[in-house]
This record gives structure tokens, sequence and C-alpha cells, in this order.
């Protein structure tokens, strides 16, 4: 390979995020291997040229091929880039865990966090590529609907690792004029931004639904984004993280664009809906569900109080109606903001 190529990319998952970044690194110029989980969907893929289901329109790259075997897609690869659900993270990692050459960056691209320990996706790691040294590992959070990147439309993200090298490695592999990719050494934050903003898009989306207006919600959006920042430094992060890319932009985006999952949850529950069949009709995701969960979890072992996230699991949980949400959070105890 000529000095300064781009080295091989390999993507697991052919979720609608991970098929954009195996598209925008191959745009780049990386060769690249999209990891499908049944040889049935690679195949339908290689023939399609393109992820009909998830990015319709989008043909993929000459230098993007489609594997099912761990083995072929992960052989030679300089980066390995995990975009799964946090649910099923663990059990994907394990499938691929004898192939990730010991000298490859692992970027997780998981904004969510695992059950019931509350456990960030860069610990998953850890825990089950224990020959990899954690400064091969790295995380990436920002403003990032996929939709967006993928037509070209500005977007920026910020990529964290312990090492300067991994994370200078993912920064070149997914640069590009409309991708621009920040750099970070806030492992936690990065990770903990990315996941709680999840929570904060549900009750958004609530809001929204009951017609609440621009003042509670700016207030709402303000004061969950100061609850994501003490849990996150509670839990060894920096507090300038929650300010920038993956805090606050990933709080802005996710909460008012209607392409974000998390905050159409909110919406279908405003509106009487029930949670089980909101997520039967979306087909997708909702990351901050199960994060709410996992956060009121970390928050406990913590001593943080979170009112709102305790909120939306009374909400998801036990029944509470949406409507109710306001008057709570209104006749909460006078106190200093800060």
């Amino acid at each position: 390979m000529p000095p300064n190529s781009p080295l091989p990319t390999a993507v697991l998952g052919a979720t609608t995020w991970g098929t954009t970044l195996a598209v925008l690194a191959a745009r780049g110029g990386a060769p690249v291997r999209l990891l499908c989980r049944t040889d049935e969907e690679a195949e339908a893929l290689r023939h399609a040229r393109q992820h009909a289901r998830r990015l319709p329109g989008v043909p993929f790259p000459d230098t993007l091929s489609v594997e099912h075997d761990p083995a072929v897609a992960l052989g030679d690869a300089g980066l390995v880039i995990i975009a799964v659900p946090s649910d099923r993270f663990r059990q994907n990692i394990r499938r691929i865990a004898g192939h990730v050459p010991e000298d490859a960056v692992v970027l997780s691209v998981t904004k969510g966090l695992e059950l019931p320990a509350g456990l960030r996706m860069s610990e998953v790691l850890e825990q089950e590529l224990p020959a990899h040294s954690p400064s091969r590992f790295a995380v990436l959070s920002g403003p990032n609907l996929a939709g967006e990147v993928i037509a070209g439309k500005p977007a920026l993200t910020v990529v964290a690792s312990q090492d300067e090298a991994s994370r200078r490695l993912a920064q070149d592999t997914l640069m590009s004029p409309t991708f621009r990719v920040y750099t970070s050494d806030d492992v936690v934050g990065v990770e903990l931004g990315g996941s709680l903003k999840n929570i904060i898009a549900l009750a958004a989306g609530i809001a929204d639904g009951l017609d609440a207006g621009a003042n509670a919600k700016a207030a709402l959006v303000t004061r969950g984004l100061n609850e994501i920042g003490r849990l996150g430094i509670a839990a060894g992060a920096e507090l300038l993280t929650f300010a920038g890319l993956a805090g606050l932009g990933d709080v802005m985006a996710t909460c008012n664009s209607p392409l974000s999952r998390n905050r159409r949850v909110g919406e279908e529950l405003a509106r009487g809906r029930q949670l089980p069949d909101i997520l039967i009709r979306m087909g997708a995701v909702a990351e901050g569900v199960n994060t709410t969960v996992a956060a009121l979890e970390i928050a406990e072992r913590l001593e943080v109080d979170m009112p709102i996230t305790r909120l939306m699991s009374q909400v998801l949980f036990e029944g509470l109606p949406a409507a109710d949400c306001i008057p709570v959070l209104m006749e909460r105890p006078p106190r200093s903001e800060w």
C-alpha cells in the first residue's frame, strides 16, 4: 500500500449509521468492508450495491465491499468501526473478537449504555477484547443525523481516545469536505454525552407533542443538559465536553429534528400511544429507552439527582401519563439555579 494511503477499514453493522460511515470512509478513498449479520443480507447488498432499506438511492463506492465472514472483513483492518445497538454490542464484539488485529483501532459509534450496570461501550470493549490496549479504543459522537450526513449536508463530530494516534487515525479516515471530525481525550464525556442526550430527546418530544411552547422546551433542554453534566462530572468526565459537539451539539440536533427517533417516541407518548406499539411501528432502535434505565442505575451509584431522567422512567415504565410531566417538573421546590 502506498505511503499515507488510507488503511483498510471494517464496519461492523449494516445499520443506517454504520452504512453511512462505511460510505463516507469509502468515498474518502479507504478500502472498506461492511460486515453483515447474515450471508443473505450481505449477498443482497452486494447485488444491489446500495442499502435499499436503510439508505435508498445511495450507491456504494467501488472501494466498499460487503462481507459476512468476520475473518475476511477484519483480517487486515487498521480501523474497526462498531455500529450496532447497545443491547447487542457485547454479542457482536464476541462474534468478531478472534479476528480483530491487535494493532487495529476499534471505534465505537454506538450512543447507548449496556444494561443492567450502565456500562459504556468502551468499557464493554475493554472486557471483551482484553488483549487490546485501551489506548486503541476510540468513541465517536456529535450532532450526526445519518440522513443529513449521507446527503452531504455539513456536519461535525468528535472522536475521543486516550491515545492521540488512535483518534487521529479515525479523524483522517472519516474527515471529508462535509463531515468535519474533531478530536478529544475525554472518552467518558463523549460517550455519556452521546448516550444521555437521548433521554432528554424523549422529554423534548413529549414537550412538542403536548405543544408546551418554545419557552418550556428551551428550559427543559437546558435543565436536561445540566443534568447530563452533573452525572458526567461525577463519572469522571470533563465539564467542557458537555458544552461541545457531544453535549450541547448533540442535544440540540436530537431534541429538535424530526429525524430523531427518540424525539419521535416522546411525541407519540404525548399523544397517548403505548411504548411497545410505538417501537414496533418505528421498526428501529430508540436508544433513549434503555439508556433511561442505565442512567438511573449510574445516578444511584454516584448519588446524582436526575429529575428529568427519573420522570422519563415513570412515563416509560410506570404508567405515568405524559401529560403529567409538566406539572411534576413545575411544582418542584424552588431553589437556586446552580
